[in-house]
């Protein structure tokens, strides 16, 4: 029995001592990422993400696991589904499939661009949320001629996608400052951007556009998380006045026990 309860507490230890060294190595090499805001009960913000999403994300990525008549629980009819949002299919009871060809895909960036239908939980990490990685990529795009997209990206270094918010955000750079570390001289980025040519969009527009297109992804990894959250609280109550009620009846019961 001591030697199992001496594994498990080698086994945890070994787990904090892991977790902790990786959010380390984060914090004095990669990047922070930047807090999402949360507007997956904001109807507006995730109509205005799902029209962001099925425009500029549709086009290349599936989401396989997501029907378009699904549109309709937050608040869009389906004739405007129909009149709006169907580019890649005629029916509305379709899933959201992407018309491009997987090999063509393939040539053209180096890989298979991934269904993001989950995408919003599985990015979770260390960093964060899997929306604020999501947040953060989509507003870390810069300029790199090096490249064969010519684009790059901070929170995900040589990706193999060009920025496809370009023309609302314009072209950025980053600002990077020097500082010395195990006595060399590095360049470390400085959280700040230099405009190179403007967008359509302002940054703050352009900042809560992202924002409403990551609260979309959110809403749609799990359509129903809301509707859980609001059971979830009524069950809460359900059972502490339950516990009032159990506990005085029990109190009855055994007062002439003696």
């Amino acid at each position: 029995m001591k030697k199992s309860i001496s594994g498990w507490l080698a086994a945890l230890g070994l787990a904090l001592g892991l977790t902790f060294s990786a959010a380390a190595s984060a914090e004095s090499g990669g990047l922070a990422w930047d807090k999402a805001p949360n507007k997956t009960n904001d109807v507006a913000a995730l109509q205005n993400g799902a029209k962001l999403f099925v425009n500029y994300c549709l086009n290349c990525h599936s989401a396989a696991f997501m029907r378009f008549n699904r549109l309709q629980d937050i608040g869009i009819s389906e004739q405007q589904i129909k009149d709006n949002l169907l580019f890649t299919t005629e029916k509305v009871g379709e899933t959201m499939k992407a018309n491009i060809d997987a090999r063509q895909a393939k040539e053209w960036f180096g890989t298979t661009p991934p269904d993001l239908t989950l995408v919003a939980r599985s990015r979770a990490g260390h960093g964060g949320t899997g929306a604020d990685y999501l947040y953060t990529y989509l507003r870390t795009y810069y300029r790199d001629d090096t490249k064969a997209t010519g684009w790059n990206n901070l929170a995900f270094p040589s990706v193999a996608m060009p920025n496809p918010l370009w023309e609302l955000q314009g072209e950025r750079r980053p600002v990077y400052t020097k500082v010395e570390q195990h006595g060399h001289e590095v360049d470390v980025f400085a959280n700040k951007w230099e405009q190179v040519t403007p967008g359509t969009m302002t940054p703050l527009q352009f900042d809560t556009a992202v924002g409403d297109l990551v609260s979309y992804m959110q809403w749609m990894a799990e359509p129903a998380q809301n509707t859980r959250i609001r059971i979830g609280v009524w069950v809460l109550l359900f059972l502490a006045m339950s516990v009032v009620f159990v506990w005085r009846l029990n109190a009855s019961y055994w007062k002439d026990v003696k």
